[in-house]
């Protein structure tokens, strides 16, 4: 069933439409968060479609633990289509070959790290981000992407569509901001590279992803309501769960990002998430509990006033609108439902 799954998440991404793979052929694209969840599917899928295309593409990802990267991706036919640079993005190694493309998704993730780390999730959003830039002006690159999140718009509290253009609302002194804001600088970064040098910066700012890869471990809610299901738990919420937001499989992800990465314009940000996962936190346990655990399990919610080092965002409505993507010809196709089970398929 697992290799089912990540074979036909494989055959999926070489087939979207939207991607011109011909524009890949012989080119060298340098990756950062390899080894993260959304980065390795972003591995795997072009390494597929390099054997099935035979496009003669060469992949460099920046990774900080060698020997986690070779395990990760050791059952790949990669060739020398893939070698490792050992390092972070915050001190950047030299990368020695002629670099044509650039996907920057290396950033912590962890809503605990942020609030217990919030000047390292700070520098390594800010300075990594300012070195893989200049690595793309010196490269003269064809498109750089950088990873951004639906966080970056704030907490808003009403369901209407988010467009790119949509300001935010974020508490500046509040600690857990350290991580939206630095997204935000990031992109304005992008934004002003792509004035002042010319460099073809672009932005993606996905929903919340998950999919195929996600460890046993992960702490972030969708794993634990997964866990709760895999071991017949009843689900304990940790808020009131009444935040909604958007959700993104990671195949679907994949596919919006080398869409905007190859056609998107450069200097403009873009929404990515699948309009038909809008939910709260709270109905998507019901979910889990009613659909996944085929209501073996059920939904406790508590009373709880979050203060302000609280590791969890503000209560948000984060209702993207993606018409921007989809008109470069995207579109997501996996839901919340078989999301879950293919992400517990792999777990």
């Amino acid at each position: 069933m697992v290799t089912n799954v990540y074979q036909e998440d494989m055959e999926y991404i070489s087939s979207a439409e939207g991607i011109d793979w011909k524009l890949l052929a012989g080119k060298t694209i340098f990756i950062t968060g390899g080894t993260g969840l959304i980065g390795s599917t972003v591995i795997n899928g072009l390494l597929y479609a390099n054997n099935k295309y035979k496009l003669n593409v060469r992949i460099i990802a920046l990774v900080r633990n060698l020997d986690r990267a070779k395990g990760l991706f050791h059952n790949v036919n990669a060739g020398t289509s893939l070698s490792f640079i050992v390092g972070s993005v915050e001190s950047l190694p030299e990368v020695r070959e002629k670099v044509d493309y650039i996907i920057h998704g290396a950033s912590p993730t962890a809503s605990l790290y942020f609030v217990q780390h919030p000047v390292e999730t700070i520098q390594t959003a800010v300075k990594g981000t300012k070195n893989i830039l200049e690595l793309a002006k010196k490269n003269q690159v064809e498109g750089v992407l950088y990873l951004s999140s639906m966080e970056v718009y704030g907490a808003p509290l009403t369901d209407e569509l988010i467009l790119e253009t949509q300001g935010c609302t974020l508490d500046s002194m509040t600690v857990r901001s350290c991580y939206p804001i630095s997204k935000r600088l990031c992109e304005n970064l992008c934004a002003s590279y792509s004035s002042e040098y010319g460099v073809p910066g672009k932005v993606i700012r996905l929903a919340q992803t998950f999919g195929p890869g996600v460890s046993m471990n992960d702490g972030r809610v969708f794993a634990e309501f997964a866990r709760d299901a895999m071991h017949k738990s009843d689900i304990e919420l940790q808020t009131v769960g009444t935040s909604k937001r958007m959700y993104l499989y990671t195949a679907d992800a994949v596919t919006a990002i080398l869409t905007v990465l190859l056609s998107g314009k450069n200097g403009e940000a873009y929404n990515a998430a699948n309009s038909g996962t809008y939910c709260s936190i709270v109905e998507m346990a019901q979910l889990v509990a009613h659909e996944i655990a085929h209501d073996s399990i059920k939904v406790h919610v508590p009373t709880i006033k979050l203060d302000a080092d609280s590791k969890f965002p503000p209560l948000h409505h984060l209702n993207l609108d993606t018409s921007r993507i989809y008109k470069l010809g995207w579109r997501p196709s996996v839901g919340l439902r078989e999301m879950y089970l293919r992400m517990i398929a792999t777990m």
